[in-house]
């Protein structure tokens, strides 16, 4: 897999693919996201590793400040902005959050994002890999790979649960409609 890696070492989606760079997922850029599990532009520790690569696949702890008061529902998306394997970056999750429907949704606790028992509050919807979050795993030898957790307001709930469940996540993040109330990123960086 070195090889393979090495050979692949230039290769990484355009930026404007990324889902930030979206027209309409433009917004504000006034959440601020922290984890106390890594800072940004941070190695990710391996415990949120896949476990392909020896890690236990568990979500990091997030939360987020400066919220604006009229969210309905946030959105969760984590890239990996370095994949080497297609034309726009591998989803390694995609979730909605209530952000109606809890007390004070500020903060998702490590391991939320398990596919089987996902946190309260959570929805999680398909990514690249599948549902639930999934723990970086690059090719060994193609560099360190940034994954960004991005976080989304948005100012009503997406409808049609039962579609959005089983959209894949390019063409749903391609039908949200704007306006986004805000948005906010923290990245974290894996190699092996």
């Amino acid at each position: 897999m070195t090889l393979l890696g090495t050979l692949l070492r230039n290769r990484r989606p355009d930026e404007r693919n990324y889902a930030w760079n979206q027209p309409n997922l433009t917004a504000p850029d006034t959440i601020e996201i922290t984890s106390s599990d890594f800072t940004d532009g941070s190695p990710l520790p391996s415990r949120h590793a896949g476990t392909r690569v020896g890690g236990g696949n568990l979500s990091p702890q997030l939360a987020w400040r400066e919220l604006p008061a009229d969210a309905a529902e946030l959105l969760l998306l984590i890239e990996d902005i370095d994949s080497p394997l297609g034309a726009r970056p591998a989803v390694h999750c995609l979730a909605l959050i209530d952000a109606a429907g809890l007390p004070a949704p500020r903060e998702l606790p490590a391991g939320a994002l398990a596919g089987q028992d996902p946190g309260q509050g959570v929805t999680l919807l398909r990514s690249t890999i599948g549902r639930g979050y999934h723990g970086p795993e690059p090719v060994k030898g193609h560099g360190p790979h940034r994954y960004v957790f991005q976080l989304y307001a948005l100012d009503r709930r997406l409808r049609n649960r039962d579609a959005l469940v089983k959209s894949r996540p390019r063409p749903l993040l391609a039908a949200i409609a704007p306006p986004v109330l805000a948005r906010g990123r923290i990245t974290g960086v894996y190699e092996r």
